[in-house]
């Protein structure tokens, strides 16, 4: 299994019509074969020190392989979501991450 997750922090961080355009991209690439489970998300509202709430929306998915996971980030639509989102974002994070055995 891979596990790809990715956060997202936008440059104008209110801008609800930017934050709408992010998803929909985000939204398009569910249909990438390879993937295997997708979560869009937003931050909880839950409060402690060690949760990092500053992000618009991070992007979970979830690959048999990492063989998956490389198909995944040269298919066409994921070029295409970077080409069309980029301008959008200040900041993405990625954790990417196996079985630990």
């Amino acid at each position: 299994m891979f596990v790809h997750h990715v956060f997202f922090w936008l440059k104008n961080a209110d801008s609800e019509e930017d934050k709408s355009k992010l998803l929909e991209g985000l939204n398009k690439m569910k249909s990438i074969e390879g993937i295997r489970t997708v979560h869009i998300g937003v931050p909880a509202t839950t409060n402690r020190d060690v949760i990092e709430k500053g992000y618009a929306l991070s992007w979970l998915l979830i690959f048999d392989s990492l063989e998956d996971q490389e198909t995944y980030q040269v298919h066409p639509v994921h070029k295409n979501f970077v080409e069309e989102c980029s301008s959008l974002w200040s900041k993405v994070v990625v954790y990417d991450a196996v079985d630990a055995g």
